[in-house]
């Protein structure tokens, strides 16, 4: 099934077959964050979770840049109201970070170009990253005096530890796409005519994968910072518990002895 929301915004959702794209799409902009981005990032979300079937989700950005962050015009717009208009633009993208971090799904970052600022944030907010060969990632919040959003600041210490983070951070240095694989921030560095291919190999490996299972084990990876060593056992034990009741795990085991691929349903 092929479904598309706002076709011609600032963010385009595509949904084919197990795969929803959220695409954004002001690239006369490098894809920089306005109110009606915000806005299309929370009905995409929305719209994300109340699809039955999917079982990925890929962020990518129109033209020569993921995203180049917020958008400055309106900030300079807004003049003495920039604190209203900052709300005005992070609350609804908040919300819909927030959503999408609670869906069971996996997300994909294909980035490339300049990703920058809060393009930055959430191209590392999504569990795997496949980066083009040609970019370059700043946090750059701090050149334009101000702090991180977008979860970068709880990002960044989880991938690349405190120190590390507050030097990405404060400092706002160029990463290149080979820096960014060495300190762990991107899966894998293609070249930029690969990416598309490359980022739909990556989704498609995921999706045949048994999405409970896939659910679970993000959600114990993604909690597990939170979590001491007796509570992340006991939480693998209830998730394999529970899972070893599914349709998929019967499959998955009858599969392996019957020497096939199993077929997985999602129940």
């Amino acid at each position: 099934m092929s479904n598309n929301q706002q076709p011609n915004g600032p963010v385009k959702l595509s949904i084919d077959g197990h795969i929803a794209r959220i695409h954004f799409n002001r690239p006369e902009c490098l894809n920089a964050v306005d109110v009606a981005t915000s806005q299309g990032v929370l009905a995409a979300a929305k719209a994300i979770a109340e699809q039955p079937g999917i079982r990925v989700i890929v962020l990518s950005g129109e033209g020569r840049s993921f995203m180049a962050g917020g958008d400055l015009a309106a900030f300079q717009a807004a003049g003495d109201a920039a604190s209203d208009k900052a709300h005005e633009i992070i609350n609804p993208l908040h919300q819909g970070l927030k959503l999408l971090a609670e869906l069971p799904q996996p997300i994909i970052s294909a980035v490339q170009g300049p990703v920058a600022g809060g393009g930055m944030s959430i191209a590392l907010f999504a569990d795997f990253v496949v980066a083009a060969d040609n970019t370059v990632f700043n946090s750059a919040y701090i050149n334009v005096g101000n702090n991180g959003d977008c979860s970068g600041s709880w990002s960044l210490p989880r991938l690349v530890g405190t120190r590390k983070a507050m030097e990405i951070l404060l400092l706002s240095d160029n990463i290149s796409a080979d820096e960014a694989l060495a300190l762990n921030l991107v899966n894998q560095v293609v070249p930029l005519d690969e990416l598309g291919t490359a980022t739909d190999k990556l989704a498609g490996k995921l999706a045949k994968k048994a999405p409970l299972a896939v659910a679970s084990t993000k959600a114990l990876v993604r909690g597990s910072h939170n979590n001491t060593l007796a509570q992340q056992l006991d939480l693998e034990e209830q998730y394999f518990a529970k899972n070893a009741g599914s349709k998929d795990f019967s499959e998955a085991i009858n599969a392996f002895f019957e020497k096939r691929k199993p077929e997985f349903t999602g129940e």
